[in-house]
């Protein structure tokens, strides 16, 4: 046994401490090579100076190139709210699994609960009267391409990154480990591959639609009242209102360029990164992500089953009337004075547009 622990500890100060042929010793590391082999005599197995040096986060030697190659295992660190200091490796696994994965868990399933007590308190909004048959084009092919791209290719993210954040402590006890090591294998593959062409149309997206979403008269009004339209008062507003404006400057704009940015550092780490930027590209990617698909959850919400007819105008472009009228008066107005968009032709059997 005596022996075993005098070969591991000539092994680790050989890996810690070996230079290349010709290379010279410091005094330093003569002198604790030195010590070390005195130890491994007189106390084997204790080999505390070697692991207090690998520890310290200090390069060494290396035959293999590269940033930190010569760094086993990094220094001390210590994430925000943690009470000590512990390897920087350490320290991130901590906040993953503790903070992040707590406040952030909880938000998510907080949205959901508001949003279920709202579809089945209040219903969706409703229009106050009939639809008129009359079209007006709401998006144009092209808008609604960058959007159905961007948004199938957000909820793939969206879907596949919660279960690589969450699904070790919400899947794997009810699913078991075989199922698990499919489902995140599979969510791994899809987020790294969609995720260069959710950025591409992110872009696209952000550039077709940000004329749009520039401030205007009623969005300050809207903002104020917009709680109102739960009760059935609709608020006038352009082409979108100041809560979809909300929507688009502080989740698609920042929250995913956020992501995207550190979703990139992640995805290409043969970039020379360090480690520490990869685990703090980690925390900012996680937190912003599930910010922004708590707020999605709302978005997609109130687009699909929250507000009668919002999901037809994305899908075939058009909006009655009357739907225009009520959730977008201003906007409408500049339709049919000519200043912004075409009307499209009515349905089958509807009566014609009138002039007014």
């Amino acid at each position: 046994m005596h022996t075993f622990f005098r070969m591991t500890g000539l092994l680790a100060l050989a890996l810690a401490f070996s230079l290349p042929a010709g290379a010279q010793q410091t005094p330093a590391q003569k002198e604790l090579a030195k010590d070390q082999q005195q130890r491994s005599v007189n106390q084997p197995g204790n080999n505390s100076e070697v692991w207090r040096d690998v520890r310290s986060g200090q390069p060494n030697y290396t035959s293999v190139p590269g940033r930190e190659a010569g760094v086993l295992v990094q220094q001390q660190a210590r994430f925000p709210g943690q009470d000590g200091m512990t390897t920087a490796g350490e320290a991130w696994r901590k906040f993953r699994n503790g903070p992040i994965i707590f406040y952030g868990g909880w938000l998510v399933v907080l949205v959901m609960a508001v949003i279920a007590a709202i579809y089945f308190t209040q219903g969706p909004i409703k229009l106050h009267d009939k639809p008129t048959g009359r079209m007006v084009e709401r998006f144009t092919i092209a808008e609604r391409w960058a959007h159905w791209v961007m948004a199938i290719s957000f909820c793939v993210l969206g879907v596949s990154g919660l279960i690589i954040l969450f699904g070790k402590f919400v899947l794997l006890p009810v699913i078991g480990y075989t199922l698990f090591a499919w489902l995140t294998s599979l969510a791994k593959n899809l987020h790294n591959f969609v995720a260069p062409l959710f950025i591409a149309s992110l872009l696209v997206f952000i550039v077709m639609y940000i004329k749009d979403n520039l401030p205007e008269k009623g969005d300050l009004n809207w903002l104020m009242n917009g709680w109102k339209m739960f009760k059935g008062e609709h608020l006038p507003s352009g082409r979108f209102n100041a809560g979809e404006k909300a929507w688009f400057w502080g989740g698609v704009v920042v929250l995913c360029l956020i992501i995207s940015v550190s979703g990139l550092i992640l995805l290409f780490p043969n970039f020379d990164q360090v480690r520490a930027t990869m685990q703090q590209a980690s925390v900012v990617h996680a937190v912003a992500a599930v910010l922004v698909i708590a707020a999605g959850l709302g978005h997609i919400y109130m687009g699909t089953v929250g507000v009668e007819g919002a999901y037809g105008n994305m899908r075939d472009g058009v909006t009655d009337e009357t739907w225009a009228k009520e959730h977008h008066q201003y906007w409408y107005e500049d339709v049919k004075a000519g200043k912004t968009g075409t009307t499209a032709a009515p349905k089958a059997g509807a009566a014609p547009q009138t002039q007014h």
